[in-house]
């Protein structure tokens, strides 16, 4: 997330720039009005962590990107377009409206649609990379989202595998949308990472959902483990509405942080 801000931001400040001395990076043209004189950095805190961007700078006059006013909300805009991007694929409207709510001119209709390319196009390669080395620990889950589809809004499950390698390192692995958390739907993709190189599984853990249950026994063959926060809220889910359970139902307190400094 935070490479593809970084990745969005600059190539948006780039068509700005670009629209201001009337031609491209290294273009040469005759409607070209001012030469760009390097780049300056600036750090550029985000929800997803601090982006490292590199402003243009002009020979005569200067440019600042509208998006890093105070209290601008440029950056929330940003973020979730680029979330649509990875759950649905971008759409030039999408980025349209983001260049408004970024404060930007100048950018043209083509401009905004070979963004948009090129932000599917870095999704996909994220998606779709080799996964390299061992993974013995395989997190998996599935969230519901409304998205649109021909005209309707309609829900889809979101399934994530996060994995963790033999150094502890943790990282995504893979995302997929479906209709549902059918077993078809987990076994495709389960196959899918293990064509992209996935191996060296030896734990999944995940809810107690029998398609996930049943994908991974026929496609990793590896020991299956409930996931403990799902657990814990099933559990709660039967708990009586006491004041204890009301004050920690939400936060899990005396599961995690307990008060007395012992395990409960």
């Amino acid at each position: 997330m935070r490479e593809m801000i970084a990745f969005a931001a600059e190539r948006l400040m780039e068509l700005e720039v670009g629209a201001l001395t009337g031609a491209a990076h290294g273009e040469k043209s005759p409607t070209r009005v001012v030469q760009r004189n390097g780049y300056r950095d600036r750090d550029w805190g985000t929800r997803a962590g601090t982006v490292e961007l590199r402003i243009p700078k002009l020979r005569r006059g200067s440019y600042f990107p509208g998006f890093l006013e105070p209290r601008r909300m440029a950056e929330k805009a940003l973020t979730a377009v680029i979330q649509e991007a990875y759950i649905q694929g971008i759409s030039t409207r999408s980025v349209d409206d983001l260049v408004k709510a970024m404060g930007m001119t100048g950018i043209s209709k083509s401009q905004v649609s070979r963004l948009c390319e090129d932000i599917d196009q870095r999704v996909k390669a994220f998606l779709d990379r080799p996964i390299e080395g061992d993974w013995p620990y395989l997190w998996i889950d599935a969230t519901y989202l409304k998205v649109r589809q021909a005209g309707r809004i309609v829900s889809v499950a979101v399934i994530v595998a996060v994995g963790a390698n033999s150094d502890g390192r943790r990282e995504v692995l893979g995302m997929d949308i479906g209709p549902s958390e059918a077993e078809t739907f987990w076994t495709a993709f389960l196959r899918k990472l293990t064509r992209r190189g996935l191996r060296g599984v030896k734990l999944v853990i995940s809810d107690a959902h029998e398609g996930i249950k049943a994908a991974v026994s026929k496609i990793l063959t590896a020991t299956w483990q409930r996931c403990r926060v799902h657990f814990m809220r099933n559990v709660l889910a039967h708990a009586g509405r006491s004041p204890f359970v009301q004050e920690h139902t939400d936060v899990f307190g005396p599961f995690t942080r307990p008060r007395s400094g012992r395990e409960v």
